[in-house]
């Protein structure tokens, strides 16, 4: 596949996951239909009063954690390179009645479609990961921030990504050295879907992070790693408490999240 074409590719393997996660455990969208809020207890405190301040919510999928902040008083705007998760975001906020906007298109084409600036830029888990190029994404996130307005990020941490998807061997680079093509059948929502799909993805270590963030003239206000995930998402997971989950057998010993604020001067 050439690499103009990622794109399509990803947004095909995303466009298959959507029927399996709004049915999954995982997803819990019954609960979340109720006033669950999807949002965890690592971005939560990064994210503060959101009351009243607008957010561009970045790679959103179907929009729970968009809706979670729109149920918390914030004004919001999700993207998704995903239109049939965009559809059904869509759908979700008309049916629970609540107000946020959301914008089918890849984080690069974003200028295609909004021209207003934020409060503040959020995304959040397994996100940038599907982005070959962060200064560019990081351009884009300076230029939706107003003056004084912060960027947030939680994510899992790179040195995971060096796994192979058992967490027996360390198969890639911790850097950002080649585009990773891989098959997946399942989803991490669901191992048992009946979903095959193809996804592109590439390696993103911290200093390219921080520095791209950084070289669009953002400046770095707080950092944290974390040694769980708030999520089940991988293989080989044991939950250690409520919503806190370790690699079995190497529980403790890996940084699998990290949680970071910059902000335009």
């Amino acid at each position: 596949m050439k690499e103009d074409n990622y794109l399509d590719s990803n947004r095909e393997a995303w466009n298959d996951k959507v029927d399996a996660h709004l049915q999954s455990d995982f997803y819990n969208l019954e609960a979340f239909k109720k006033g669950w809020n999807s949002l965890n207890d690592i971005e939560l405190p990064l994210l503060g009063d959101v009351k009243g301040k607008s957010i561009l919510h970045l790679q959103c999928h179907f929009g729970q954690d968009t809706l979670s902040l729109a149920r918390m008083g914030a004004q919001c705007t999700g993207v998704d390179l995903s239109d049939k998760a965009i559809e059904t975001a869509k759908n979700l906020a008309e049916e629970l009645k609540l107000d946020a906007n959301f914008i089918a298109s890849d984080v690069y084409s974003i200028e295609k479609h909004l021209s207003q600036t934020f409060d503040r830029v959020f995304c959040s888990y397994g996100t940038i990961g599907w982005l070959p190029d962060l200064t560019e994404w990081a351009r884009l996130v300076a230029k939706y921030l107003k003056p004084g307005g912060e960027f947030l990020i939680a994510e899992f941490h790179p040195f995971i990504w060096m796994y192979n998807a058992d967490f027996t061997e360390i198969e890639y680079s911790y850097f950002n050295r080649q585009r990773i093509e891989e098959f997946e059948t399942g989803s991490y929502a669901d191992r048992e879907a009946e979903i095959t799909s193809k996804s592109i993805t590439w390696n993103h270590d911290l200093s390219e992070v921080i520095q791209s963030l950084r070289s669009a003239g953002l400046e770095l206000e707080s950092f944290d790693e974390y040694d769980y995930s708030p999520y089940n998402c991988f293989n080989n997971l044991v939950e250690i408490s409520e919503r806190r989950f370790q690699i079995k057998g190497l529980e403790a010993k890996l940084p699998m999240v990290y949680a970071l604020k910059m902000r335009k001067p």
